[in-house]
């Protein structure tokens, strides 16, 4: 149970999560995305103008608008489920039977703690069960998990789970190396740390698997 004396600092600091989903209202889509910019759109100017910002100027006028779009049409687009990637498979004729690795996919996210970017580099790979899945919808399930106010341990989950539907096979696994924002700009300001964090899914827990995808994308880390 969570201590209702820790303020909402000590909560972000400690990453508490409630479950390997998003936390999502029941309503969340009920609004469409044009009623969402223009109620962010007001929120936006609030606090703009609670800092003390003079929302009459030419260079600061239209940030309420940019930011209110750029949440509901980019950086948070992933959280609506028609944005979900249409991931197409196809039947493994040539017989393929090693590891397929795609890494350094490039990663743009966001803290849900502090809504500052992470940005990193995802590496995924799997193993097929006889289907196989074009290697751009690789990239495209990243993307679309990744844009959603996120936690890396939840995100770095989501991928694995998503691809394990995808190709009905347990053989997938994720490493995710990424900077937060929260702590390269904030607080402890540490501008070299970055956070690693990975799922290995069915033969991936192999420790002689585990050890040769972690070859291929020259990771010395112990997992």
């Amino acid at each position: 149970m969570i201590n209702n004396n820790y303020n909402s600092d000590e909560l972000g600091d400690n990453h508490i999560a409630t479950s390997a989903q998003n936390p999502l209202r029941n309503d969340a889509f009920e609004l469409s995305d044009e009623k969402k910019i223009e109620l962010i759109k007001a929120d936006v100017e609030n606090i703009l103008r609670t800092l003390g910002m003079d929302l009459t100027d030419d260079s600061i006028k239209g940030t309420p608008n940019r930011v209110a779009k750029m949440f509901v049409k980019e950086i948070f687009g992933g959280l609506h489920p028609n944005k979900k990637p249409n991931s197409s498979t196809f039947k493994n004729n040539y017989k393929y039977g090693e590891m397929l690795v795609e890494k350094n996919i490039t990663l743009y996210s966001t803290c849900e703690h502090h809504l500052l970017p992470i940005v990193g580099r995802a590496h995924v790979a799997y193993i097929s069960n006889g289907t196989v899945v074009g290697l751009s919808k690789m990239n495209r399930i990243v993307d679309y998990y990744a844009k959603r106010p996120q936690v890396q341990e939840r995100l770095t989950m989501q991928i694995v789970q998503e691809l394990q539907k995808v190709l009905n096979t347990e053989d997938v696994a994720c490493i995710i190396d990424a900077k937060h924002l929260c702590v390269n700009s904030r607080g402890i300001r540490d501008i070299e740390s970055s956070t690693i964090t990975s799922e290995f899914g069915g033969k991936f827990k192999n420790e002689q698997t585990k050890r040769e995808f972690l070859d291929y994308v020259k990771f010395d880390t112990q997992f």
